[in-house]
């Protein structure tokens, strides 16, 4: 008979469970998907609203109808790319990294020196 060669391991109870130390790579994550689901829902949207407005036939109420569904597509395009800007926002002044981003967004703003050689 060979002997068996067996590996022990060290972490005896499996991996660390998450903690409080953990929560902002849980939020990050979290952000990142409602934000990527709600662009994927917009899309749908706008392609339900152009499926609907080419299939009404003429239809005022079915054209208006269809006519809000892009409209409020729209209005959501805009609150997704809102929110991303609020998040980068927030990523620029607390260091906190909502977006999982891993190299930085550099705003430059002009100074008032810049801005009085404008003149």
């Amino acid at each position: 008979m060979l002997p068996a060669v067996v590996l022990a391991n060290d972490d005896m109870y499996g991996p660390e469970p998450l903690g409080l130390n953990h929560l902002g790579f849980i939020i990050t994550n979290f952000l990142n998907i409602a934000v990527k689901l709600a662009g994927i829902a917009v899309f749908i949207m706008l392609i339900v609203g152009g499926f609907k407005y080419l299939t009404a036939g003429g239809d005022p109420k079915r054209t208006q109808a269809a006519g809000q569904t892009i409209t409020y597509a729209i209005f959501g395009i805009i609150a997704v790319i809102a929110a991303w800007f609020i998040m980068l926002f927030i990523e620029n002044f607390t260091g906190i990294n909502l977006t999982g981003r891993t190299e930085p967004v550099i705003i430059n703003l002009p100074s008032l020196e810049n801005l009085e050689s404008l003149k």
